[in-house]
């Protein structure tokens, strides 16, 4: 028989806002910050204190709930979550439940099938919990908490069970990560865990409309974690089915080791959070002036701006996918090819030069994106350096590579590393004639038939010149020479 994969997402997006979700602690960096540094008596639970909505952290949320295409609530209620958490410290956590902040959204994948949507349930706002780490010493196992993240402020986004392989869920992740970073909610910064994922997976006949037993994969931060996770339970609960057996519906984690789902504890139900209205904090009201400020805010969004920019640049699917991935990538292209266009360069050419040698030096350097140290108006200036023909591309490369490690004008740099390009047909002439008068036995050969000698010449006359000359002059003076010498009696 064949089955068909039906899974849902559940994704925990941490808010970049500068304090907390209902205090005014910081927001720091877990990898760097002393534990406990920053706690207060709010998110430390302390008696008789009362918790305030963050409203950047509100702010943050509608802009995502707007880029889903989301129905806002004017009226939204945070709830208490009572669930035994070790590193939350009021033992419960405040979230939202019956009434979210945003429903009814969706998000635009791409994949090998072509384009859909994968339809957003909700968009609801909480905070997060503390960090708990389990250390061995003597012989004794403890259990060390750091609250610093506890109360940071968290967007939940629930997806409908809409994908059915992997391919889309890694196309729906991937999606939603490049949305957060578009809209500066989120870092996407996928190793200090500000992003998180759950993946809801079931298996049905193929064919068939009713779902099976899910099963729901906790704490996934890493798309290889997220991808092998799904794939192996997928596999898993098929095998099951094959076996006669029948799927239990529980709460797994990934084993990274050992590449294998393993069981955590027994799939709660929402009755069993006993969820019931926060009375500390009034309802969130959100009003047509504000959401009409956030959506003026927000910028042209990835599935729009890739769309654009394939028409209007006229560029392929991969090249559209690799420019319009991270929003920096896409403004700086943009801001070349415009000032590069306007003299003369073909688009063409921008897109060779930012997704190669460009992208070839980030790497290299090991640069972030958001950090590309050649403004765009001297990589342009470059491009047009290169098109008259006052450099050439090797010159060109030289040129760039200065400019990302040591900076300055193309124009500065190119007469600095004496890298102009050299076209006087008299000067090119004479580095011909005596690259062929030191290599008599080459010509002989070109002249008895063995043209791939022609290539040979041509880099001795590009190394005497040292890499200046016009590589297209050189080759028509050398070819020109060479008949010459063919015709002689």
């Amino acid at each position: 028989m064949d089955y068909e994969p039906v899974i849902g997402l559940e994704v925990h997006a941490e808010l970049q806002t500068r304090s907390k979700m209902f205090c005014a602690c910081p927001v720091v960096d877990l990898t760097t910050a002393e534990p406990n540094t920053a706690v207060c008596e709010v998110c430390a639970a302390m008696p008789g204190t009362l918790p305030v909505i963050n409203e950047r952290a509100v702010d943050y949320a509608l802009r995502v709930a707007l880029a889903l295409e989301c129905q806002i609530r004017p009226v939204s209620v945070f709830a208490r979550k009572n669930y035994f958490y070790p590193d939350l410290p009021k033992g419960y956590q405040i979230s939202q439940y019956e009434l979210p902040l945003a429903q009814h959204g969706r998000l635009w994948i791409r994949t090998s099938q072509g384009e859909r949507a994968v339809r957003v349930r909700r968009v609801h706002l909480e905070e997060d919990t503390g960090k708990l780490t389990h250390v061995q010493k003597d012989g004794q196992a403890y259990s060390l908490v750091d609250l610093n993240r506890a109360g940071v402020p968290l967007l939940e986004i629930v997806s409908e069970p809409d994908m059915h392989s992997v391919e889309e869920v890694r196309a729906y992740a991937t999606g939603l990560r490049q949305l957060l970073r578009y809209l500066g909610v989120n870092s996407g910064d996928m190793e200090k865990g500000v992003i998180r994922f759950e993946a809801n997976v079931s298996v049905r006949p193929k064919g068939s409309d009713r779902l099976g037993t899910r099963v729901e994969i906790k704490n996934l931060n890493s798309f290889r974690a997220l991808e092998e996770s799904v794939a192996y339970e997928i596999q898993r609960q098929i095998a099951v089915l094959e076996a006669g057996g029948q799927v239990e519906q529980q709460t797994l984690g990934w084993d990274e080791a050992r590449r294998r789902t393993v069981p955590q504890r027994s799939k709660e139900e929402a009755h069993d959070y006993r969820y019931f209205p926060e009375p500390d904090l009034p309802p969130l009201q959100v009003d047509e002036d504000w959401l009409a400020r956030v959506r003026a805010e927000l910028p042209e969004l990835p599935h729009a701006r890739y769309r654009r920019m394939r028409a209007q640049y006229g560029l392929s699917d991969y090249e559209a996918d690799l420019l319009t991935a991270e929003k920096a990538v896409a403004d700086y292209f943009e801001a070349v090819a415009a000032r590069a266009q306007a003299q003369g360069v073909p688009v063409k050419t921008v897109v060779n030069w930012v997704t190669g040698e460009l992208f070839a030096l980030l790497n290299r350097h090991g640069r972030a994106a958001d950090d590309i140290p050649v403004p765009a108006e001297h990589l342009a200036d470059l491009l047009a350096l290169l098109h008259k023909g006052a450099l050439n591309k090797q010159a060109a490369q030289k040129v760039l590579a200065a400019m990302f490690t040591q900076g300055g004008t193309p124009e500065a740099l190119m007469d600095a590393l004496g890298l102009r390009q050299v076209s006087d047909a008299g000067q090119i002439q004479a580095w011909v004639d005596e690259v062929l008068a030191a290599h008599p036995a080459e010509v002989q050969k070109y002249l008895a038939g063995k043209e791939s000698v022609l290539n040979w010449l041509f880099g001795q006359v590009m190394r005497r010149a040292r890499g200046r000359a016009n590589p297209q002059v050189v080759r028509q003076a050398l070819k020109d020479a060479l008949e010459r010498r063919r015709a002689e009696p």
